[in-house]
C-alpha cells in the first residue's frame, strides 16, 4: 500500500505498508546533513507530522533550540513503534506520540514549529494541510517542509510509495498560507539528483536496494555537502521551504 495521507482525515488513522522507511533508515549522512541545515529553524515545542518509524525523530530531536517533541503518525503500528523506542530511551528527550493526523489533535495543543520531512508530497490536499499547520502555530512559529524536488524526476519509486507530486521551490512557495511569510527557500543534494535521474531514465525501479542507498549516502551526500554551497543551493534532489507565522493573523 502506498503512503497517502489526507488533510483532515476523519478517521484519524491509516495503515502504511511501504518499505522505503526501513531502507532509508540506513542514510546516516543524509540525516546528519538535514539536521545541520534545519536545526536553526526547529525551535521550542515541535510537532513532527508523519513521523513514520521515528528515524527522522531520532535525527532531528537533538536540535538544540527544540524544547519538546510531539510525533504525529496516523499509522497505529508505526506510532506504537515510536512509543516503544521512546520508552527504551532511543531519543534524547521524551516524545509525545499521537496515532492520528494533525487535524485530529486535541484543540488548544499549539506549537512553535511544525515539520514535514518527506511527508507533504504524500498529502493530496497540501495547501489545506499547510493552512491547518499554520492554525496550530503560535505567533512567530514556523512550518518547515522538506520534499523531493522536480516533477520531471517523478518515477516509479514515487508512484509506488504514494507521492502525489514532487515540488520546485517556486511551487512550494506558491502554497504559502494566508498569515505566513517565507523565511527560507533552498535545495539540498545537488549530486543526488544524478541518482534520481538515473533511476527515472535508466533503472526505473520501484524501490532502491540497500546497496544503492548506501552508495548515495556514503559517496554522493558528502559530495553534495561540498558542492551545494558552491552552487548557491539552487538545485538538488530535495527542496526546503520555511514559513513563519505572522505576529498578528
Amino acid at each position: 500500500m502506498a503512503r497517502r495521507l489526507m488533510a483532515g482525515n476523519p478517521a484519524g488513522s491509516l495503515d502504511y505498508a511501504g518499505q522505503e522507511l526501513e531502507t532509508f533508515a540506513l542514510a546516516a549522512n543524509w540525516k546528519a546533513y538535514v539536521r545541520a541545515k534545519l536545526a536553526p529553524f526547529i525551535v521550542g515545542d515541535v510537532a513532527e507530522v508523519g513521523a513514520g518509524l521515528g528515524e527522522t525523530t531520532r535525527a532531528l530531536i537533538p536540535s538544540p533550540l527544540a524544547r519538546s517533541w510531539t510525533a504525529i503518525e496516523p499509522d497505529a503500528a508505526m506510532a506504537q513503534s515510536i512509543r516503544a523506542r521512546a520508552e527504551a530511551g532511543d531519543f534524547l528527550r521524551p516524545v509525545d506520540v499521537h496515532a492520528t493526523t494533525l487535524a485530529q489533535l486535541p484543540k488548544g495543543k499549539d506549537f512553535d514549529t511544525v515539520i514535514y520531512i518527506d511527508v507533504l508530497e504524500h498529502i493530496e490536499q497540501d495547501r489545506a494541510e499547510l493552512s491547518a499547520a499554520l492554525a496550530r502555530l503560535r505567533p512567530g512559529g514556523r512550518i518547515v517542509v522538506l520534499s523531493p524536488a522536480y516533477q520531471f524526476l517523478y518515477s516509479e519509486f514515487d508512484r509506488a510509495i504514494g507521492h502525489f507530486r514532487r515540488y520546485t521551490a517556486k511551487q512550494l512557495r506558491a502554497l504559502t498560507p494566508s498569515g505566513a511569510s517565507i523565511e527560507a527557500s533552498f535545495y539540498l543534494d545537488s549530486v543526488g539528483m544524478i541518482a534520481s535521474a538515473a533511476n527515472k531514465l535508466l533503472l526505473r525501479q520501484k524501490m532502491p536496494g540497500r546497496g544503492q542507498v548506501l552508495t548515495w549516502d556514503r559517496l554522493m551526500v558528502p559530495l553534495s555537502r561540498l558542492i551545494d554551497p558552491l552552487v548557491g543551493r539552487s538545485f538538488g534532489r530535495s527542496v526546503i521551504v520555511v514559513w513563519t507565522r505572522d505576529q498578528a493573523v
